[in-house]
């Protein structure tokens, strides 16, 4: 899958797109407008063929925040946690252009800079706007992003304007305030602190009104929703529709993170996160109206590097004040880098379109396939090193992504972790609804217990091109018979 495109060829109203996922095929992608096109080729979160080639960093200048979500807990000096609103060190505008400056010098294919947090950016313009004024004056050439719940949008649309914003991700889970109230237990709006119903239904309204503010000046808008099961996922269908129909250009849904070593209250409460195929049956329903963002990582507030990696503890303040850095001279390689890739990107899509599509009779069905890489778009990483998998389906459509796959678990330092299943276990359990793991070597134990799971592991297509290796599979599993439904649930019972 590639760029994000739009559905039969026509251009959805007020700039946005409404594929039945993002970069459905690679020859739509020449049919967006040259502006859009433009904007998302080399951004890693707007462009799932991007995302395997460019690298994104955020910075961590946003203290304060002015909602308080259930499913929120912005920590400091997390290392080991992955999700948002954890950062190892907060930033002065000052220190985060030096860390950008240091980042793009050493990472070539950087080329996104985001403010996520660890609070709101919007909640903290002063930080937030000195940050991007010194960038915008510095390093012209990184393009600029920003995350908000939205609250203070509407106010701030101008200024990001003005500072060559051109992507903006506002997380909304709702545009119902009786499920906000579920959500938000208050807001801090003009001085004064809102609870319930009320103050849900200030944060939507503002939500959406920055939204078509954000459309009318021509800034591509990404729509975050964090999937809270018995809360809001029976209504992110119509948050999709609505987000969609006002012109936002892609829509994340995202797996509620609720484990209770968080602190977070709902994990304190014991409300449970999706399951993946709850998550990827809930972004196959949003899909009918909108684009949908199927490789986000839920990063760091302090994230470095490809999505999916945190390149971060490199470039830490004391690490980056013994660098010297000769960014007018890094500009020059960073272009270099960048149009090759861009190139090379270009060249695989236009071999792709030349080969003809498999013969697949219409009624097979199709196979969920875990992959193990390192990025680059190929099958690169050891069965054993993998941190996450990428899973990919195979069908007579061809091969599309689907979502990603943690495979760590965190521990809380009670006496149960003892007792926890095995690494391996628990990896292969996070493989569940795979009938194949594709990756460059595995090992004999974990192949034996794939098998014994009813995975095939495959270790044949090493260095190869991910979405014709996993058709490759598809084709061997053809000829094998191994996709009759029968045939299926035979293994499935044995497993």
């Amino acid at each position: 899958m590639e760029l994000p495109v739009l559905q039969d060829h026509q251009p959805a109203a007020k700039g946005g797109c409404s594929a039945s996922s993002c970069g459905s095929s690679d020859d739509q992608v020449n049919l967006l407008p040259d502006t859009i096109r433009e904007k998302i080729q080399n951004h890693p979160c707007y462009s799932e063929d991007a995302h395997h080639y460019f690298a994104r960093m955020h910075v961590a200048v946003a203290p304060a925040c002015n909602i308080q979500c259930h499913y929120c807990n912005r920590k400091y000096d997390c290392s080991n946690e992955s999700r948002p609103g954890v950062v190892s060190e907060l930033l002065t505008p000052e220190q985060a252009v030096k860390k950008t400056m240091a980042v793009a010098a050493s990472i070539p294919q950087m080329t996104v800079l985001g403010i996520a947090g660890p609070g709101d950016p919007l909640a903290n313009p002063e930080r937030t706007f000195a940050t991007f004024r010194m960038l915008t004056e510095q390093a012209p050439d990184i393009k600029l992003c920003v995350s908000t719940n939205g609250l203070a949008l509407p106010e701030s649309v101008d200024e990001l304007a003005k500072a060559n914003i051109d992507h903006v991700t506002i997380t909304i889970n709702t545009v119902d305030a009786e499920i906000g109230a579920q959500i938000y237990p208050w807001i801090f709006w003009k001085n004064r602190r809102i609870k319930g119903k009320k103050g849900a239904q200030i944060l939507i309204d503002q939500q959406q009104k920055g939204l078509e503010m954000l459309i009318s000046r021509g800034i591509l808008v990404k729509v975050n929703s964090v999937m809270i099961p018995g809360i809001n996922d029976q209504h992110l269908a119509e948050v999709s529709r609505v987000v969609k129909s006002k012109g936002a250009f892609l829509h994340n849904v995202m797996p509620l993170i609720s484990e209770v070593e968080h602190g977070t209250f709902y994990g304190v409460m014991g409300q449970r996160g999706p399951s993946p195929d709850e998550l990827m049956d809930l972004q196959e329903a949003c899909s009918g109206d909108m684009n949908m963002m199927r490789h986000c990582r839920q990063c760091r507030a302090d994230a470095v590097g490809l999505l999916g990696e945190d390149r971060g503890s490199e470039f830490t303040l004391d690490k980056i004040d013994a660098m010297e850095i000769d960014y007018q001279s890094a500009m020059e390689m960073r272009k270099n880098v960048q149009e090759g890739i861009l190139a090379d990107m270009e060249s695989k899509r236009a071999s792709k379109q030349q080969k003809a599509a498999p013969a697949v009779p219409d009624d097979t069905r199709p196979v969920l396939m875990a992959v193990a890489t390192t990025g680059q778009n190929l099958i690169n990483q050891h069965f054993g090193h993998a941190k996450e998998f990428q899973i990919y389906q195979a069908s007579p459509q061809g091969v599309r992504f689907m979502s990603h796959r943690k495979t760590e678990q965190y521990c809380s330092g009670d006496s149960t972790c003892g007792e926890a299943e095995s690494s391996l276990a628990l990896t292969i359990r996070s493989l569940e609804g795979c009938e194949a793991v594709l990756c460059s070597k595995i090992g004999y134990e974990p192949w034996e217990m794939l098998e014994e799971a009813g995975i095939t592991p495959n270790g044949e297509h090493a260095m190869e091109n991910i979405e014709e290796a996993v058709m490759a599979v598809y084709l061997e599993m053809l000829k094998a018979g191994k996709l009759d439904d029968s045939v299926a649930r035979e293994r499935r019972a044995e497993a």
